[in-house]
């Protein structure tokens, strides 16, 4: 190819200065070839990197947009119009995938292969053989360094034979490679427009290929349905535009017509009590244990009025407004206002056995469980009757007046509504063997009749469902459930404050739902209650997370190892009384011996105390303890107050 510079090759051999520096040059334009088509490697690189992405992503596309029909939306789910155009365009989009796919494929062939080549085996393959004639060129000069040393005065032939093969052996090496290296930067001047020319026209190649079988799959059937869903399109925004201009219209007419009404208590006149309601929705205000305030005095007597026609079962009818209106004057009797709150509460009671119990509502969400369709059971054996159910937890501090807060900080302790006992503390907690910790949900607690059969568990649980269901209750307290050995703790998650605590001997019967395994409740046997002057046994329900059968299990495992604890204590104390008794009777004995002892050695002493002459005479002496000289003493004194006599 004419305008290609070339290094000599037949000049090789003399290795030239001016051939030296011709290579130099040709050396430096290899480097320059090197480091660009690095670059041109890179970028080609990242468009086939780019391509892959595409067709992947194109490919997710269409397979999400064909998985629409089986999503289950809460609103506009059944909508078969979009399905079917949603899966229309997943067919569109697939087949592009697949075209994006034979592009991809075609890059790597036509663009990527050829410049990987250059990059890999001609480049490589410079650098390679620019080091062995680096080698062999270094090896030449050493031989010829050696050979120009050599003795002209003292020849050895032997020295001289060696050297002179050692420079025809490097010079013929040296020779060798340049003649190949030369061959290979001459090379390299034709590859390097290959390198570059090759891979452009696979991409292009491939492009136009991908551009004619997007026009061939582009029909004209195609384009008549995008042409139709860009119709739908702006039909569906020239209706979102008519809604939203309707409903900013509404929202200035209730703006306007809602005025009044933002006051907290309306006048009644404009806005009358509407006392047949059997559905309310709104929001009370918690006032300490069993009060709840509602906003203004319309809402109060609505509230009344709906609770009272929700407890006589009312909404189960076929025309709840007027069975609603028939028994209204009754309801307005039920919610006369009265001087105190004691009388206006029991004014909410019905009176005689025509009118059904009223539901009771409480800050903590407690209804009665008094409903006819739960009283209807006949299950008097397990639950008590006219039994209320706790739907939440009381927080301690909640049920306090203010000043009793103070108080009771003080050193009195509160006697929580749910049986909690303050015999615990926190070393002892911290002692226990066992500690176990839960995630459980409250759903409510109510007292019961019996605590040694598993069935009123169970009943409890069905008891408690049915009213949360029956008063739309699903609001749940979740709490931390400690088990150890002394008692069982609920925590608050959030400030890890106890807020129950069940001493593990009041545990009288625990149990899990025989087919919801989340459902668990234990029995806790207390004093006071309904009735003050016998124990009362409430039963607590509890959901956890798929975890009754074991929080039962760890329950159980603490009454066990309590009751070993308790009998080695037993058997510890009854070790102790024994070793106090022996060490008793060894005292005993010892005391004995040191009587008789005693006796003894007075017997000796009063004999010896009657030969007095014979002892002085003889030289003999007798040391006596203290003990013994007040009962020698004690003897002589007696002898004498008997010789006076």
């Amino acid at each position: 190819m004419p305008g290609i510079d070339k290094l000599p090759i037949e000049e090789t051999l003399e290795d030239s200065p001016q051939t030296r520096s011709l290579l130099g040059v040709f050396e430096e334009d290899a480097a320059a070839i090197s480091n660009y088509m690095n670059q041109l490697y890179q970028a080609m690189h990242r468009i086939y990197d780019a391509q892959n992405e595409l067709s992947a992503a194109t490919h997710l596309t269409s397979k999400l947009l064909k998985e629409y029909e089986k999503q289950r939306f809460p609103l506009g789910g059944d909508d078969e119009v979009m399905s079917s155009t949603l899966q229309q365009f997943s067919k569109v989009i697939d087949e592009l995938s697949s075209c994006h796919a034979v592009l991809s494929t075609q890059l790597a062939d036509a663009m990527m292969f050829p410049i990987t080549q250059f990059k890999e085996r001609d480049l490589k393959e410079i650098l390679t053989l620019k080091e062995v004639f680096q080698i062999a060129s270094n090896d030449h000069d050493a031989a010829i360094n050696r050979y120009s040393r050599l003795s002209k005065k003292r020849e050895n032939d032997k020295v001289k034979y060696e050297v002179t093969e050692d420079v025809y052996t490097s010079r013929k090496k040296q020779h060798q490679t340049m003649m190949h290296y030369f061959c290979a930067l001459n090379t390299l001047q034709y590859k390097k427009k290959i390198a570059l020319l090759e891979p452009l026209l696979g991409y292009m190649q491939a492009q136009i290929s991908f551009f004619k079988m997007g026009s061939e799959n582009l029909s004209e059937q195609l384009e008549e349905f995008l042409t139709n869903i860009g119709t739908s399109v702006q039909n569906v925004r020239r209706e979102m535009d008519s809604d939203v201009e309707t409903m900013q219209q509404t929202i200035e007419d209730l703006e306007v017509a809602s005025d009044p009404l933002y006051m907290p208590d309306p006048d009644p006149t404009k806005f009358p009590v509407h006392r047949n309601l059997t559905r309310k929705a709104g929001y009370l205000n918690a006032r300490k244990s069993s009060i709840l305030q509602a906003e203004s005095k319309k809402d109060h007597e609505e509230w009344i009025c709906t609770i009272n026609n929700i407890s006589k079962q009312i909404y189960l009818s076929e025309n709840p407004e007027e069975i609603a209106a028939r028994v209204n004057q009754s309801a307005l009797e039920a919610v006369t206002p009265s001087p105190s709150f004691q009388q206006r509460h029991e004014s909410l009671r019905p009176t005689g056995q025509s009118r059904p119990p009223a539901v009771r509502t409480s800050s903590s969400g407690s209804l009665g469980s008094e409903s006819t369709s739960l009283a209807a059971l006949s299950l008097d054996s397990l639950v008590a009757p006219d039994t209320p159910i706790q739907f939440d937890i009381i927080s301690p501090v909640c049920e306090d007046q203010p000043g009793q807060v103070k108080a009771s900080s003080q050193g009195s302790r509160r006697t929580n509504p749910f049986g909690e006992s303050g015999g615990g503390t926190k070393s002892e907690a911290e002692d226990s063997i066992l500690h176990q910790l839960f995630i459980v949900r409250f759903l409510g607690s109510m007292e019961v009749k019996s605590d040694d059969n598993p069935d009123v568990v169970y009943e409890t649980m069905r008891q408690i469902l049915a009213a949360r269901a029956i008063h739309n209750i699903f609001r749940m307290t979740e709490s931390h459930l400690l088990v150890t050995c002394d008692c069982l703790r609920l925590i608050d998650p959030q400030t890890q404050v106890t807020r129950l605590t069940f001493p593990l001997p009041s545990v009288v019967l625990y149990a899990t739902h025989q087919e919801n395994k989340r459902l668990f409740g234990f029995v806790l046997r207390t004093s006071g209650g309904r009735s003050e002057s016998n124990l009362s046994s409430v039963c607590y329900i509890f959901e956890s997370n798929n975890e009754g059968e074991k929080i039962c299990d760890s329950v159980g495992l603490a009454k066990q190892i309590a009751l070993h604890a308790e009998l080695d204590r037993r058997a510890s104390e009854k070790q102790k009384e024994i070793e106090r008794v022996k060490e008793k009777q060894q005292k005993e004995l010892s005391k004995q011996k040191q009587i008789e002892k005693d006796l003894e050695e007075q017997s000796r002493l009063i004999a010896a105390s009657s030969r007095p002459n014979q002892a002085s005479s003889e030289g003999q002496f007798v040391i006596l303890s203290s003990s013994q000289s007040e009962e020698s003493d004690l003897g002589e004194e007696g002898k004498k107050r008997e010789s006076e006599a």
